[in-house]
């Protein structure tokens, strides 16, 4: 397994959608304090 195939462009474009789309529901929901710190 190569180490540098990890890190490409479709893994990283893949990762910032995933961010955008976490970022997303987090602004748009109301109670967003109430189940982020829910596990803590």
């Amino acid at each position: 397994m190569m180490a540098g195939k990890i890190i490409t462009k479709e893994n990283l474009l893949a990762l910032a959608i995933c961010l955008v789309i976490i970022g997303l529901i987090i602004l748009t929901s109301d109670n967003a304090p109430l189940w982020i710190y829910q596990g803590f």
